[in-house]
């Protein structure tokens, strides 16, 4: 089908067209510039959630009992998880459907699998333009699980309007957990496997950090929830947390402002891969080895080579 075809489709909540469309973007497909202007007008409604934490504690778990209780309220939800590139063929190993098998015949459910084909920060490249595909295939939330991520990779914060940071009892104490990144981009920080022995004592440590943690009276304080996801117990509890974390965003303005940082950052990307694409296609006109011999001379200096490499760009 083509662009025009696809988009028609999708918004139709066509789910075959809806894998095509994020099989072109994962291949990042010349049509997508055409389906993307086609999809503009009707996204922007979806709440997106971001869940995140290192490997093992019960991510695809959480995404399977949130999927439950959000269907149970009558809402449809698409589950974007990314997950570790497979080292032979370079797909995402598909662990995530392997777990939520129960939600297979529902149609208010879609669930992918992306690879994250190397991409650093917990994420694939092309997370963003998949979640407006699935904003406006017309899904009330979107939940968007990361590989296991560590302690700088933390992109999920710029795409989500709520980020769940998990946790589990033994997996390291709360001075480990003030050290990564990702407890501080946490607007909810869950304890999940919470009937394991230490989880109180988890809870409680990552409580004390976050009351030591500085800001405004009226700044959203992220709230420590303690969940056992594979029994359902304590999910209740941590989507009440999303609904209040996602009232309070919008009283205070920072919905819209997240969303445009969003939109900021997603040009950006687009921006720069353009002109990288471009400065591969000029290297060999412009005599990059050249300029490279000129400046392990001497005879020219890495600025000044630089500069007639993007003159070629201008051209």
């Amino acid at each position: 089908m083509d662009a025009s075809e696809l988009v028609s489709r999708l918004l139709r909540h066509d789910r075959r067209a809806l894998a095509r469309g994020i099989s072109l973007v994962e291949n990042a497909a010349p049509e997508l510039r055409a389906i993307m202007s086609g999809l503009a007008p009707h996204t922007g409604s979806a709440r997106t959630v971001g869940l995140t934490g290192p490997p093992g504690v019960g991510k695809s778990t959480t995404s399977n009992a949130l999927v439950t209780a959000l269907r149970s309220r009558g809402e449809s939800v698409a589950v974007l998880a990314v997950d570790p590139s497979s080292p032979f063929t370079g797909g995402a190993l598909l662990g995530d459907r392997v777990r939520m098998q129960e939600h297979s015949g529902d149609n208010g459910v879609f669930i992918r699998s992306m690879a994250s084909r190397g991409h650093l920060g917990g994420l694939s490249w092309a997370t963003p333009h998949a979640l407006r595909l699935l904003d406006a295939a017309g899904f009330d939330v979107l939940l968007v699980e990361t590989v296991g991520v560590g302690q700088a990779e933390v992109d999920i914060a710029a795409h989500a309007d709520t980020t769940v940071v998990l946790s589990a009892p033994g997996m390291g104490d709360a001075v480990q957990a003030a050290k990564a990144g990702v407890l501080e981009i946490a607007d909810i920080l869950a304890v999940n496997k919470a009937d394991r022995d230490g989880a109180r004592a988890t809870v409680r440590e990552l409580r004390q950090m976050v009351a030591r943690g500085e800001g405004d009276a009226d700044r959203w304080k992220p709230p420590v929830v303690s969940t056992v996801a594979e029994s359902g117990d304590g999910v209740g509890e941590l989507l009440g947390r999303v609904d209040a974390h996602q009232e309070h965003m919008r009283a205070a303005g920072e919905l819209e402002r997240r969303r445009h940082r969003r939109a900021r950052e997603e040009i950006e990307a687009i921006a720069l891969g353009a002109l990288r694409q471009r400065l591969a296609d000029v290297r060999s006109g412009a005599g990059l080895d050249t300029l490279a011999d000129e400046v392990t001379s001497g005879s020219s200096d890495p600025y000044s080579a630089a500069d007639t490499l993007l003159d070629a760009l201008e051209r």
